[in-house]
């Protein structure tokens, strides 16, 4: 299988990489000019903001697939840069259909969503199904669905194979500190090297995420690629919540010296959803796929990786 990853160099990219090849497939990769990918594969640079770009990629690679990952996907930064947002997350996602509508024999799409599309969830809702009406409640999620119904509309007006993914929290070595759980964890190692005083900053603690290791996660993604319907959205997660408080426990648990918790504002959203959980019943039913790796197992993994990653740094 040919495999051709859109914005390869972000968190998810580089373990589908590594599972991809581990798999015996032939990948080739994305980026844009200031990343890099250090996996040992092609990578090319695109901008999926200029179509006649992606044309000329897709053209000289011929993929049998696609999963295109490139996005904005930082629910704080879509607050502060809207239209950065938008470009990348509807802009980039349309000009990528419209290089396969036009072309022959175009390869099968995996487009990547968020669980955050549903917004607004009714307690009588949960767990969230595919079918549950979409609330949006901050702007990279507003994004999102659109990129949701762009893919359906192609879907089955160009008869395209596009599946479409509303994954969920995912976590995991190499996350950036954007996402709390990442940041819960560089905050840690660096209070352990000695860079700060004993105090974690957090923002809110009591929302209830569904959260799965990234490592499981594009097993799933690779899964629905050869096992998904097209036209179908998929809901990609553990089908567990767990409170933000009990993730930041858990990092401190495994911390090597005592720590103080207080509450930063600047970390707060806007708008913040209480509660998501996503029902697999249709990603289990049609691929087999279950987790596999647990929270506890995710969180020191990724705590390990900032201790080596704030050590190398304190050498340099």
């Amino acid at each position: 299988m040919k495999a051709l990853i859109i914005g390869a160099a972000g968190f998810v990219g580089k373990h589908l990489i590594t599972h991809l090849k581990s798999l015996g497939w032939e990948v080739s990769a994305t980026r844009l000019p200031q990343e890099e990918i250090k996996e040992d594969v092609k990578n090319y640079e695109l901008d999926i903001l200029n179509q006649a770009a992606i044309s000329s990629l897709l053209d000289k690679i011929r993929p049998d697939c696609i999963f295109h990952l490139a996005a904005q996907s930082s629910v704080a930064l879509s607050w502060e840069k809207p239209a950065l947002t938008v470009d990348i997350n509807i802009k980039g996602s349309v000009n990528l259909l419209e290089a396969l509508r036009v072309m022959q024999n175009p390869p099968k799409v995996l487009l990547v969503g968020s669980g955050e599309e549903y917004g607004y969830i009714l307690p009588e809702e949960l767990p969230i199904k595919e079918d549950t009406l979409m609330r949006p409640r901050n702007i990279y999620a507003c994004t999102k669905v659109a990129q949701d119904l762009l893919g359906q509309t192609y879907a089955h007006a160009y008869k395209l194979e596009i599946i479409l993914v509303r994954a969920f929290n995912h976590t995991g070595p190499g996350q950036i500190d954007s996402f709390a759980a990442a940041h819960f964890c560089r905050q840690i190692a660096e209070i352990e090297a000695g860079l700060h005083p004993p105090v974690i900053y957090v923002g809110n603690l009591s929302s209830l995420r569904d959260f799965t290791d990234v490592r499981d996660i594009v097993k799933a993604y690779t899964l629905l690629i050869q096992k998904g319907k097209s036209g179908k959205a998929y809901n990609v997660g553990s089908g567990k919540v767990v409170a933000m408080q009990e993730v930041l426990e858990i990092a401190l648990s495994m911390a090597k010296t005592n720590i103080i918790v207080k509450q930063d504002p600047a970390l707060m959203r806007v708008s913040d959803t209480p509660v998501i959980q996503a029902d697999i019943t249709s990603l289990i039913s049609e691929t087999g796929w279950k987790p596999q790796i647990p929270l506890q197992d995710t969180i020191a993994d990724m705590l390990d990786d900032w201790r080596k990653k704030i050590d190398i740094m304190k050498k340099e």
